[in-house]
């Protein structure tokens, strides 16, 4: 970097250049969650379960305007509560 003259952009902090474990956070802190599940079957279960709910409520809020995404959550709401009260 200085042969270059380039020190000055160098960033040396511990973690700032490693963006490969950085975009692992979503799913480790997901991961640290699921410790306590001792059975694999238990973990499936409960991974399916949660990827079902997790896909009905998911209405990738940055992508539709307020009024859209709002209509969109009640809608889904109301059908859950439907599929709950069966």
């Amino acid at each position: 970097m200085r042969d270059i003259g380039n020190q000055s952009r160098q960033n040396t902090e511990q973690y700032a250049n490693n963006r490969a474990e950085n975009s692992h956070r979503p799913f480790r802190r997901r991961e640290r969650g699921m410790t306590r599940v001792r059975q694999p079957s238990t973990l499936q279960k409960f991974t399916s379960t949660h990827a079902s709910v997790y896909n009905h409520f998911n209405h990738q809020r940055h992508l539709e305007s307020r009024t859209r995404f709002k209509a969109m959550r009640d809608a889904s709401l109301s059908q859950w509560r439907e599929l709950i009260a069966v």
